[in-house]
């Protein structure tokens, strides 16, 4: 995690998980939760979504279903959660996409930031930058290098615009001051597929989705995307110490509602969130997967929905 964003979450840990207005609520939830994850199947998002779809509905007593929604940088998704009731019972489960909504689709109908009520931040997780075999690099500086010398013609597979992934080349094009033609896909599966068989030149993505055809030679790890070295891949250095002052991206995942819904429901399910990202049996099971559980309250969210906009969308608009 940022120091950043370690300093919007600061306190919300000691939170009480049990709020009086969450406690003097009854009959929420009063029929099973959607939860909607406006990506396709098997991405970091709808991973973190069925990582907390059991213990999060067993927590609140109803069943969730996880309902796919991809496509056009996450409003599909979203456009699901603002056609429902607001009665707190369709969560959005989405990334940093949100929050550069304004920035992609000035005219999609809706406001990315009032339409929705923040209910807690999920998780954070590192991102690695690698290259395929056939790219001359095996660091940073040697990437910059090629790339100056291919212009628009090198490749960048991105699981969709607005997207963490698209959002973490943009922010190496802008900072390395760089060229590259991004090639977008409907869902992380058929992006990795491209880039293992060299049909695509480089993809910064998720470490625990890439790790595996890193140490299998398939493809070349060149750094992580965090202000610190990962755990997971402790011997990659991060991009900004390999030169390229103030890189710093991750892949998030948090929680929303539709705004108008009740909030003693919102208060619910916050308190429900955080109590299960406690237990040490699914932290671990994100901990499998390379992914860091940060729960927060539903303010402390709201705060680094802002943040993230303020930070992004600049650098979409620049691009």
């Amino acid at each position: 995690m940022t120091p950043t964003r370690r300093g919007l979450l600061a306190g919300a840990s000691t939170l009480p998980f049990a709020p009086a207005i969450a406690r003097a609520q009854s009959g929420f939830p009063q029929r099973p939760l959607r939860m909607v994850v406006p990506f396709n199947a098997g991405g970091l998002i709808d991973v973190t979504a069925r990582l907390l779809q059991d213990p999060l509905g067993q927590e609140l007593g109803t069943n969730i279903v996880v309902e796919n929604f991809g496509g056009a940088g996450s409003t599909i998704g979203a456009r699901q959660v603002l056609r429902a009731e607001p009665d707190g019972h369709t969560l959005l489960v989405t990334g940093a996409a949100h929050t550069v909504i304004p920035a992609l689709f000035p005219d999609v109908g809706f406001d990315s930031v009032n339409d929705f009520a923040p209910i807690s931040l999920i998780s954070e997780q590192p991102f690695v930058l690698c290259v395929g075999n056939n790219v001359p690099a095996n660091n940073v500086q040697e990437l910059i290098a090629w790339l100056r010398t291919r212009g628009d013609e090198a490749t960048f597979a991105t699981t969709g615009i607005g997207a963490a992934s698209h959002l973490s080349g943009e922010l190496f094009k802008n900072l390395a001051q760089v060229d590259f033609t991004f090639v977008t896909y409907r869902g992380t599966p058929a992006a990795v597929t491209d880039f293992i068989a060299g049909r695509v030149d480089m993809m910064i993505d998720s470490q625990t989705l890439l790790a595996p055809y890193i140490r299998e030679g398939q493809i070349k790890a060149i750094a992580v995307t965090t202000a610190r070295r990962s755990a997971m891949l402790p011997d990659l250095p991060t991009i900004a110490e390999s030169g390229v002052e103030g890189y710093r991206s991750s892949s998030l995942q948090m929680m929303l509602t539709r705004t108008g819904s009740p909030p003693e429901a919102i208060a619910r399910v916050s308190e429900a969130v955080q109590k299960v990202m406690q237990d040490p049996a699914l932290q671990a099971r994100f901990a499998e997967r390379g992914i860091e559980p940060i729960a927060s309250d539903a303010a402390a969210l709201g705060r680094i929905i802002r943040e993230e906009g303020e930070r992004w969308v600049p650098i979409l608009r620049r691009g």
